[in-house]
């Protein structure tokens, strides 16, 4: 990989200018009509029917400027530009296409969109870099269809296994190896991907998905870290009883039980200094009748924090308070996620910060809250990402929005990066 400390790039201020704000909207309209949602947002599930067209969509435009483009066995798709140097791996960019349910316009799309808007400035301009430049679309980053998500960058970098999860189902019963052909079959006589791996380099540009970068009134943000991320399963276990006949010394109470631990989560891990992120976001009580007594809860607890000495830390006194059953109850704690908190390459966001000082953005250093395929790219090449911002930092919602001018400001510094990164 080029040293990204070495002296300006002529050519990566070029292609940043060469940018246009107003084609990179134009496809985000486009690209918002597969799935599109009556309230102006998106549906489209992995795999599904919008999925698969709007994968079609993109190698038509890419095919237009000159991209080839290739797949590999769970989808993911590369839209390649060739380098002077074909020997050399490329220097990757992209998101993916898939959203929630009632998902925004940009959530994932962005970064897709932004690295074909890249790479169409880098050929427009007549730019040659050394490296190959790929976008890629990875398939079920959400997971809101098939469980877990960012399963596409995960198979790529060989931290899920193919065949279990070709195996996965969704609530359906409709199995990944069932949806797949289908989903494929919208973009027919693709090639199998064979760049040479790991890439030389990724970079993720993304809108932030938080409030911070709009009320800053910056631009962009160098992301630094992600998050790491835990998830816990609580069960707590008491005894059904009659709600009107069995005294309170008598009871085995599910729900209360669970309550008492609830409070005392929340008072150990209370964090005054607000970078801790302790969600409870499921809670299932039954037999779920009004005149009996729970007889079981059931919560889970979503765990964040960019150190990982501080989530294994506050693992334990999870553990620990869990271990104390309250009201005569049991309690079991099970672990059901662990995401390490993700370091980005210094030399990629040194890159990625000093173009943004050249291009003259307002820009910030700042941590990801949430889990992005980047994470996994970090674990095999230099990767680092680009943030953006989202109105009032509304996402995963249809009323998910940004500015024209915020979308081609990010996409200009990831042009900008790309050239240098990939020795323009």
């Amino acid at each position: 990989m080029t040293n990204v400390t070495d002296g300006p790039c002529p050519s990566a201020l070029i292609a940043a200018q060469a940018v246009e704000e107003e084609r990179l909207w134009r496809r985000h309209i486009e690209m918002a009509r597969h799935g599109g949602t009556p309230a102006g947002g998106v549906n489209r599930p992995a795999f599904s029917e919008a999925d698969a067209q709007a994968r079609r969509r993109l190698v038509d435009w890419a095919q237009d400027i000159g991209l080839t483009a290739s797949s590999d066995a769970i989808g993911n798709l590369f839209l390649r530009r060739e380098g002077s140097d074909g020997d050399l791996a490329p220097v990757m960019t992209g998101s993916h296409l898939d959203s929630q349910p009632t998902g925004g316009k940009f959530d994932g799309t962005y970064g897709v969109l932004a690295g074909l808007e890249a790479l169409e400035a880098i050929a427009r301009s007549g730019i040659e870099t050394r490296h190959p430049l790929e976008v890629v679309v990875w398939v079920n980053e959400e997971g809101s269809r098939f469980q877990p998500g960012t399963m596409g960058s995960g198979i790529f970098t060989g931290e899920m296994d193919l065949a279990a999860v070709l195996k996965v189902v969704d609530a359906t019963g409709i199995a990944v190896a069932d949806a797949l052909p289908h989903y494929l079959a919208a973009t027919p006589g693709l090639p199998q991907h064979s760049s040479a791996y790991p890439p030389a380099a990724f970079l993720e540009a993304h809108i932030e998905q938080g409030p911070l970068l709009e009320a800053e009134g910056h631009s962009v943000g160098v992301v630094t870290h992600v998050q790491g991320l835990r998830w816990f399963a609580i069960e707590v276990t008491g005894e059904a009883a009659h709600a009107g006949t069995t005294p309170e010394a008598l009871r085995r109470d599910a729900f209360m039980a669970a309550h008492d631990l609830v409070a005392a989560l929340n008072e150990r891990l209370h964090d005054p200094e607000d970078v801790l992120r302790f969600t409870i976001g499921r809670f299932e009580v039954s037999p779920g009748s009004p005149n009996t007594i729970p007889a079981k809860v059931f919560f889970t607890i979503d765990l964040r924090h960019p150190d990982n000495r501080v989530l294994t830390r506050l693992t334990k006194q999870i553990e620990e308070i869990c271990a104390v059953g309250p009201r005569g109850c049991s309690v079991s704690c099970a672990t059901t996620e662990n995401q390490p908190a993700t370091v980005f390459h210094d030399r990629v966001t040194a890159c990625l910060g000093r173009w943004a000082a050249a291009l003259q953005l307002a820009h910030s250093s700042m941590v990801s809250g949430a889990g992005h395929d980047a994470m996994h790219l970090a674990r095999v090449c230099p990767s680092g990402m680009i943030f953006v911002p989202c109105q009032a930092g509304i996402s995963h919602n249809e009323a998910e929005s940004a500015t024209a001018a915020d979308l081609a400001a990010g996409a200009r510094l990831l042009a900008a990066a790309l050239v240098d990164l990939a020795g323009g």
